[in-house]
């Protein structure tokens, strides 16, 4: 039986504010929401050539990446402009001012094809190789003596089969910092006879080109 008097009276309080509270949380309380299916998380922004960050203006996006072994060809990115070179020792690409031109730069028959095009390159000329295949067995020493006034530190010691991506520019003072070379070692070499691709990339100041 219940209590007699005013406890009846505080027992009954207690037992309405209880079922009010219990009748609140019912009505209020809502099933989370689940996803069917969860979003993707959102892909990183690439920009020119697939840099992570814009370049600054008045600068060319770049990216190089030497041939694989003598299978896969060197590969030249400009400006989000893939290039083409098909020279079977090394890919050259050109840049003055604002045009580009290609280059095969091939040493067959004989080397005197890469000297013709590198000998006329005018002030401010920007000049993007990648290698392929052996850049080097051909090359003479005006060949490697103008490259190291382009810019590069290592043409003049590029050896059999080495991979090399270089950007430099005719008329510059000092070593340009757009350089990688591996060299060709049986101990380190990722391929049979070749050592791995080579990958490089960056934004670079526009120069300009005398005449323009």
């Amino acid at each position: 039986s219940l209590p007699q008097g005013p406890l009846r009276v505080v027992v009954i309080i207690l037992t309405a504010g209880l079922t009010w509270i219990l009748v609140s949380l019912l009505v209020s309380w809502r099933p989370p929401h689940i996803s069917p299916h969860p979003s993707p998380e959102p892909r990183p922004r690439r920009y020119k050539c697939g840099l992570p960050q814009p370049c600054p203006e008045q600068h060319l996006a770049f990216r190089l990446v030497s041939g694989a072994a003598n299978v896969i060809g060197p590969k030249i990115c400009l400006e989000d402009k893939m290039q083409d070179p098909r020279g079977r020792l090394t890919g050259t690409l050109w840049v003055r001012g604002a045009q580009a031109c290609t280059h095969p730069a091939s040493f067959t028959p004989d080397v005197n094809e890469l000297l013709k095009f590198i000998r006329t390159l005018h002030e401010g000329t920007l000049v993007f190789v990648a290698s392929y295949d052996d850049p080097a067995t051909k090359m003479n020493e005006e060949t490697r003596r103008i490259f190291s006034e382009l810019g590069s530190s290592v043409a003049k010691e590029l050896g059999f089969r080495d991979s090399w991506v270089f950007v430099g520019a005719k008329g510059v003072q000092d070593k340009s910092p757009f350089e990688q070379h591996t060299k060709n070692s049986k101990s380190t070499n990722k391929y049979e006879g070749w050592p791995e691709a080579l990958e490089m990339e960056g934004c670079i100041p526009q120069r300009k080109a005398d005449g323009q």
